[in-house]
Order: C-alpha cells, then structure tokens, then sequence
C-alpha cells in the first residue's frame, strides 16, 4: 500500500496531481477492505491512495461492490469512552420499570446482546469523499498506529433491533421509512419513535405513529434501526444511547455475506421479507393559521403550537371585519399575538377628527399549552383572546386537539366572543355560582386584562378538523363554530345562517399561505400569511472578505517576550503534519507587528489598540468590536496570530474594549485551537479552544510590555436610511416617515466621548397628524405629534458620556447634554455584573428638563427627576432573559417594569414589557397602563457583511405618559454584554459564515 510521511516536508506541490487523478477513480472490485495503521496518514490521503487503477473499471455484475458510505473509522483512544458508554446503557436498561415475566426476560436478552458487543472506538467521519476531507483538513482525520479503517461491502438488508435482543434483518428497499421495516420484523408492533444508526455512524430521531409522524431521514443500507413500543418505558435518551452503541459496531447485515460483526450476535439473526404496499413519504405536520392569526381553523383556535421561534404576519377579510395579525411563538408552549380589527361599518370617531375612517380595534391574544400530546391524550390548551386591549371581541378557552394521521381534529369549550352561542350552561357553576354571569368585558379606557370576567357566563362548544390533502399544497377544513354573531360589538347582529364554516389553505411557497373560505352561511373569507422562522434567520457574510487559511508557525521563532509573569509557565504551540498545512515565513517575537495589526484590521474592520506580552501569553486589544456573531472574527484574529506569533505563545487574549474599558476578554487555546483545525478530533480529544475569561482591568494592561501601539480612532460617522411609524391613530391608520439620520462620535482621552445624531426627514404624511391626546398627567410623551411635525431637521442626541470600570465587576457612567428627542439633562449610572454570574443589579439616575418641540437647543419649562434600580437575570433556561426595574417615571409616577424576553441563538429576541405604577387606570387614560411587544433582530442574520447592530421592532398600542422611562442611548447593560457568557454562544443556525 502506498505510504506518505506524516511529518515531512514533501507535500502537495509536487504530488497534488497524481492524488486528485486518484481520486476520480473507482475502488477495487475486491470485497470488504479493512487495514490496521502501520504509519500515521490521514484519512482523506488513505482513501486517495487505495483508488484503483482505471483498467479495473466497474466490478462484474454480481460481485461485492465497496461501500464508502459505511466506512469506517475505528480508533483505540475511544474505546474506553465508548466501553464507560456501554456501561451506563446497560445499567439504564436494568433500572428500567418491571413488566411482566416475559418482557422482563426479552429485557434481559436484549442486555446480554449488547453486553457480548465490544466496544470497536469507531469515530463518525463527516465525509468519505477523499478529495473533500483533503480539501477540509478540519474534517479529515489523524490516522495513527493502531487505529483500523474498514471500507465494507455493500449490503442489501436493514437490521431491525427487537426488544428480545433479537437481529431482523429486511431486505432494503429505496426511499421507505422506519416504519414499514419495523413492521415487517414484527407487525403487531406500536412505536411512537424510531432511532436510526445510519451506516455512516450518524444517529437520527423518527417519529413513527398516526398522531406524530413527520418528515424523517430513510435508512441507508446497513442500518440499524431500535423502536421500542410505546408502552415499553423506554426514555428517548436511553433508546438514542442504544442507538449511538449500535452505530459503533459498524455496518449491519454483513455476517450474512461472510464479513466478519465485531462480536456475533447472541439471538439468531431472522431474515424477513419487505412488506408490499409500503406507505410513502411522511410530510410535515402543518400548522396554519386561522382568521386571527393564531394556530386555528378559521374563526375557531386549535391547540396547536408551532416551534418556538416562529412569526407571521396575516391579514384575513370577512364582513365587516379586516384583521392584520401580528403572531409570535416565542416559547413550544406560548403563542402570544396582537392585531388591529377594522369594523368597516362602524366609524372610528367624528369626521372632523378621523373623516371616513372606520372604526380600528387594537387586541392582545396569548394561547398557553397545558398537556402535549401523547399516543392517547391530546395536545391541550387554554387561551385568551382580546386579553389585553378593549375587550370587544374578549374571550376565553379550553382547547383539545388529536391528529389521526392527515387529520388534526380539535374540540373546546369557548367563553365570552368565543362561545357567544352560549347553548351550555357554563360548567364551572359547579364551583360557584358566580360563574354563571359574566359582566362586559369592554372596558372604559381599555387595556386592561378584565380578569374579573374570565371564563365567566355561558358557553358554546366549538370544533373542527383540518386534513391535509395528497396535494401536499392543500389542506382542507372544517369547523363549527361556538359564535352565533348575534351580540357582536356596537349592538350589531350580523347575518349567520349556518354554524359551520368550510375553508381551504394554499400553501403558495415555503413561506406564503392563502386562504379562502365560507363563514356563518353567508361570507366569503380571505387571507394570506406570511410566516417563518426566527430562529432559522441567517445570512451567507458574502461581502466579509476571504477567510486567511490556518498556517503552521514558523519553528525557528524568536525568544520569549519578557515575562511579565514569569508564573506563566512554558508550552509549546500546537504539532501536526506539515503536509497538511502551509507554511509561514520565520516570526520572531520582536519582529514588526504592523503588518500583522493591517491585516487583523481588514479581517474584523476592529481597531486594534495594542499587543502586548503577558509572560506566554499574547494580549491584543481591539476597539470598535463591530459583530453580532463573534466565532469569525475570533477565528480570524486567531489564524493571523497563530501564523505570526512564537511558537512558545500558548495563549491568545482578545480584549474587547468599549471606549477604552475592557469588558471581555476571549481566551483563545493555541494548543487544542491548531489541532482542530488541522485534523478531525475524535470525541475524547474534542474539548473548547475559545472561553470568556475575566477582563484585566485597564490599569493592569497598561503594564504590560508593549509590542504594538497606535491611538484609538478620534472620529466615527454613519449616515443611513430611518422609518418610523405610527399605526391605528385616528388621523390614519398607517402615519410615516422617511429620513436621512447620521450618527457621529467624537473620542475623548479617557474613555469619555461625544455622540450626537442627526436626523432630516425626507418623505412622510405626518401632515396628516392633528389629533391631541388629552392626559391627566405632566405630558412627557403625548406631545409625541408636537416632536415629530415641528421641525424637518431635528437634533435627537447630542451626548457627552465617560464610562469607567471601578476593579473586576463594577461599571459606571456619567452623562449629559440632549439625551433623547424629548428630554436633556445630566445623569450616571453603576453596574455591577460578574463575569461569572447571570444575575446583574445597576442604578440609574437622572436630571432632566423638557425638550422644545424643534428638537434643537431650546427647552421649555417641565423638570424631574427619574432613575430606577434594575436587576437583570439570565435565567439560563431556554434563553428566557427577566429584568426588573423599580423607580420614578418621567411623568414623576412611581412603579415598577417587568421585561421578559426569550433569546435564540441567532440572537433573535422576543420579548414583551408591562409597566404598572401609582396611578389608576383613568388617570392614565387608554389603555390603562404601559406595556408593549417587541423583536430584536441582529443585522448578522440579515447582512451579507459582518455586523453588531441590530433592528428593534416595538410595538406599543398606545403612546401614554404614564410609565414613560427616559430611552437612554447607552446604557451600560448593553455597554458590558460582550462580558455576558452568551457573546459566544451567539451563532448563526447553519454555521456558516465565512466565505
């Protein structure tokens, strides 16, 4: 067998073309390769070097053909993981809750089954394509002496696990699921999930049954497949363990065609023919839609949820009502959504105020699952609808929804406008007979939740049924509806003659749904959605440019740079095989960092600040730290520092500074770092090169022996487009505007500057804008008409700001000038935030003086004083962020804001706010009290171009001056996050960035 030196320095110059002819030619007809390593390779060079020549050609009909999606990497450095793996498998299965005699002694087989299988150290490679793993060094194993590749043949048959320890073998048959497999080993059986140990190595998830079957990967020849029935109490995570020790013990069905298992099976081996008739593909469970945006039939909700993440935006029409529809799922089990209703025969106020205008509803909806479904029970749901707005179209329910295969057929019990037929007696009178009335639930100002009325008064039952059509496009529906339409809002009765409704939904695009139906008898309806997922928003960084390839370091760099802490230690950088990599010009340590510092700048456009030695370590500073997504410009700065640094270097510190502060410090690994870059790392050697570490204090870098230093940046600008909006007022429903808005900072020593933007509007129909809201407090924020068509030109931020660290984990701030397009004044603010902990507390305070209406220099007469105490905690559970702040509003009220979020980990946020303070629901007017939903979305999933900033949607029903909080442009919470254990769990969903 060919060979090549693993360390030498005889590489691809002179041998890449005779490797890429190899590579292009097919295997050896001989049967079931497998070679134990003698001397290191990689794999990707391995696989090159046994292609045969092209006079073998294809192998004769009938003979054993190789088969690369088997390989097979087995390395004897896992094998006491994979041994320590199989223990606790088998421990899991004894722990297992008592059945009967006979399925404990199957139990007991099954054990001994895969107590006699060795533990082979098999590692999953991510290609078997030589020229890919040759090209994707990341990707391509380290073959080492010992270590045993295995190509086997191709094999006919899928292996079916069964509960008794037993091997069934199937013959395979192209394109067909888990199932029918199963099925066919043992056709009385009833598996909810099916784990698959493709032939590759990899192990993925099925759900298999009428009531969960979605779309799932088909086993590959050589399959294992485990599908336990449901009432065996196997937990998913023991049934995926059995599946991964499966995966290890390489392709099934070879024993049948002579090549060696590496342990026989104790059961016998049963062979069984493929069924006729097997079902086709499984397809997605839809979940669509209804008239009111939310997960539904047409008029009627469902329990139905969507993946957390997703969003859609819906309009849907039937007499007299057009509703736009806002949904988010920012948790699996809450649907939470808003919409404005048009009544189009009812107008919205007197036409000297709002003309022809008909009458706008504003309303909040949340939907919250209670049980998720199960072979037996139902997805189960209640749900509040207009919870949070005028409570015209207020209701409540009790939702149960089962799937059979394409049908998802759903029943419940509504309240108030849900079940407004109100033919049932309510069943909570049981309870009490309070229950039996339910008071308006329209309030005077709106807004508020009318908990009072709440699943009070009589009820109407409701259902339906959605099936998806063989059209994978088309999904029909049916549903009865619990409103009679006889007690609809402003006193009318509309036309029902019939409580079933019929509708269809057209699924135009992956993200486009239209809709079209039959209501009460006697309506047309239609709507178009557009949906998506949030979580799933990325964008391919085009425009960054192209990554800097990894190098080795030169060997014969300089000394050490002086020790500033000679308690450092030594280490040597990273060693792999010079084959695989380029190869650096010699570095010295005391060399001329500015051709390195020019190209970490065009790499990351981050300012760097300076380099400087810490004992082995290499410090680098970076200002204007400009990405949401940290790994790429972290994976740049460490390719240029691992090329040019010593080889004695063991340690990158990339210091995030905001204004001079450190705030992060990513402590990147040399060692584990070019190892895994070079070669694919088997589990045991895979551990994190990248952590956040506690930043030095700027005090501590300054000591520190300096190799590079230039000065920060004296002057930032931006010049961009800007929008803003204001939606459902009484002057127009949609009032806009358009403008240029530039932003500059003028850097100070000290970690001081000043920031100032400025805006020109350019379109709008804020010419439209007349209506003035009365209030009944100081108005800080009704003048909002004022501010926004006094002046074209306005001057929202002119701010002077020094912010400074005081030792590891306290920040502070100190401000002042035109905070806001409404407000100046002087204020500051401390931090404390551990860089070790999710819990941060910070105190604000501030003295400020009304803006005039221009937005320049001039003020009018209204001070106060506002400031509150906010804490701040990441719970760590699903990305759910909570902030509590406490403190005097601007309209020097008294209270409290509670902010709950969800964070994803493309860094899209969904969150909503309430604000409740010392004054009463009348004095604050409509809607009652301050509250509002929000979306962050970072310009990285957008952007082709590496970005920090992001995009913040707010939607608020109403602008009030109740619980009205200064919009201070830089608080230091935001300031610090880089700190924050998520900047480096930030990522994009397909991990991809680079070009």
């Amino acid at each position: 067998m060919p060979k090549r030196e693993a360390t030498g320095r005889k590489r691809r110059g002179g041998t890449w073309l005779a490797v890429v002819l190899a590579c292009a030619r097919p295997f050896d007809a001989a049967a079931h390769v497998e070679e134990t390593i003698a001397a290191p390779t990689h794999l990707g060079d391995w696989l090159a070097a046994h292609q045969s020549t092209p006079a073998v050609g294809t192998p004769p009909s009938g003979a054993p053909s190789p088969y690369l999606g088997g390989l097979s990497w087995r390395s004897n450095r896992e094998v006491a993981a994979q041994q320590a793996s199989k223990r606790r498998l088998l421990a899991g299965i004894d722990a297992l809750p008592a059945l009967t005699p006979a399925a404990q002694a199957a139990r007991a087989r099954l054990s001994a089954m895969i107590a006699a299988r060795a533990a082979t150290g098999r590692v999953i490679v991510a290609r078997s394509d030589a020229r890919w793993l040759q090209a994707n060094p990341a990707h391509d194993p380290y073959l080492e002496a010992g270590d045993v590749v295995t190509i086997p043949d191709r094999p006919s048959s899928v292996a079916v696990v069964r509960a008794d320890g037993s091997i069934c073998t199937v013959a395979h048959v192209q394109d067909v699921e888990a199932l029918p497999y199963v099925l066919a080993c043992a056709p009385d059986a009833a598996p909810d999930l099916a784990w698959i140990a493709q032939p590759d190595g990899t192990v993925s998830e099925s759900k298999v049954a009428m009531w969960n079957r979605d779309v799932q990967d088909t086993p590959a020849p050589g399959s294992w497949i485990w599908a336990p029935d449901r009432g065996s109490r196997w937990p998913p995570a023991l049934s995926r363990a059995l599946a991964e020790f499966m995966a290890t013990q390489g392709v099934s069905g070879l024993a049948d065609d002579g090549s060696p298992l590496p342990a026989p099976p104790i059961a016998p081996v049963h062979q069984t023919a493929f069924p006729s008739g097997a079902p086709g593909r499984s397809a997605a469970f839809p979940v669509t839609g209804g008239d009111w945006g939310t997960a539904g039939i047409l008029q009627t909700p469902t329990a139905r949820m969507n993946d957390a993440g997703e969003a859609s935006l819906s309009m849907s029409h039937v007499s007299p009502y057009t509703r736009l529809n806002f949904t988010l799922q920012p948790l699996d089990w809450l649907e939470i959504g808003f919409r404005y209703t048009d009544v189009s025969n009812q107008p919205y106020g007197p036409v000297s105020l709002s003309g022809t205008q008909s009458y706008k509803d504003k309303s909040i909806d949340a939907k919250l699952r209670l049980w998720r479904e199960s072979a037996y029970l139902p997805d189960v749901a209640v749900g509040f609808r207009d919870i949070a707005g005028s409570g015209l179209f207020s209701g409540e329910y009790l939702v149960a929804s089962k799937r059979t295969g394409p049908f998802d057929w759903s029943v419940g019990l509504g309240w108030g406008y849900v079940g407004a037929r109100g033919n049932l007696r309510n069943p909570l009178a049981v309870i009490s007979r309070r229950f039996d009335d339910r008071t308006n639930s329209a309030t005077p100002n709106g807004g508020e939740l009318g908990y009072s009325s709440w699943f009070r008064g009589r009820v109407s039952p409701f259902g339906g049924v959605q099936y998806q059509t063989p059209h994978e496009r088309l999904i029909l529906k049916a549903e009865y509806d619990g409103n009679d339409y006889r007690h609809e809002p402003f006193g009318q009765v509309l036309k029902a003659r019939s409580p079933f409704n019929f509708g269809a939904v057209y699924r135009a695009t992956r993200n486009i749904d239209l809709s079209l139906g039959f209501e009460r008898g006697a309506r047309v309806m239609f709507g178009v959605s557009l949906h998506g997922n949030l979580k799933r928003a990325s964008m391919p960084k085009l425009g960054n440019p192209p990554a800097p390839p990894v190098t080795q370091p030169a060997a014969n760099a300089g000394p050490p740079p002086p020790a500033a802490d000679p308690a450092s230690g030594d280490a040597q950088a990273a060693t792999a095989p010079a084959s695989r990599i380029g190869r650096a010009s010699p570095s010295p340590f005391d060399r001329d960092w500015s051709g390195t510092v020019a190209q970490l700048q065009a790499q990351t456009h981050w300012h760097v600040r300076s380099i400087r030695a810490l004992g082995m370590d290499l410090v680098v500073e970076f200002d204007d730290v400009d990405a949401f997504y940290l790994q790429d410009p972290l994976e740049r700065i460490a390719t240029i520092l691992n090329r040019d640094a010593p080889l004695n270097v063991r340690t990158f510190h990339v210091v995030a500074l905001v204004h001079g502060v450190p705030v992060a410090d990513y402590q990147v690994q040399r060692t584990q770092w070019f190892a895994s870059r070079t070669r694919a790392l088997t589990p045991s050697e895979a551990a994190p090169d990248t952590a956040l570490g506690r930043p030095l204090t700027r005090q501590s870098i300054d000591m520190l022996p300096s190799l590079f230093e230039q000065r920060p940046k004296a002057f930032v600008a931006s010049v961009g487009p800007g929008y803003r909006q204001t939606l459902g007022g009484p002057n127009g429903f949609l009032l806009y505007q358009i403008s240029a808005d530039a932003y500059g900072e003028l850097r100070l020593p000290g970690g001081a500057w000043l920031g100032g933007e400025l805006n020109v509007g350019l379109v709008d129909n804020y010419g439209k804008f007349t209506y003035t809201a009365d209030s009944k407090l100081p108005r800080v924020r009704t003048y909002l008409r004022e501010y926004l068509t006094t002046s074209r030109v306005t001057l929202p931020l002119l701010q002077l700001t020094k912010m400074g660290r005081l030792g590891n984990d306290q920040f502070y701030s100190v401000y002042g000038g035109l905070l806001e397009s409404m407000f100046a004044g002087v204020g500051a603010e401390w931090l404390y935030r551990p860089a070790d902990s999710r819990l941060a507390i910070g105190v604000d305070v501030n003295a400020v003086r009304q803006r005039g209406f221009r937005q320049d220099f001039s003020m009018r007469d209204y001070r106060t004083l506002t400031g509150h105490v906010t804490a701040y905690w990441n719970t760590g559970w699903q990305g759910v962020q909570i902030n509590l702040s406490v403190g005097q509003y601007l309209a020097k009220d008294k209270g409290a804001t509670l902010d709950i979020s969800r964070r994803f980990r493309n860094g899209v946020v969904i969150g909503a706010y309430a604000t409740k303070t010392n004054i009463s629901a009348a004095q604050f007017g409509e809607g009652s009290f301050d509250k509002g939903i929000y979306l962050t979305i970072p310009f990285d999933a957008m952007m082709t171009r590496s970005s920090g900033s992001v995009a913040n949607l707010r939607w608020n029903p109403v602008t009030r001056d109740g619980g009205a909080k200064l919009d201070r442009k830089y608080p230091l919470y935001d300031l610090t996050d880089m700190g924050e254990r998520r900047s480096l769990w930030y990522a994009p969903p397909d991990g991809a960035l680079s070009p």
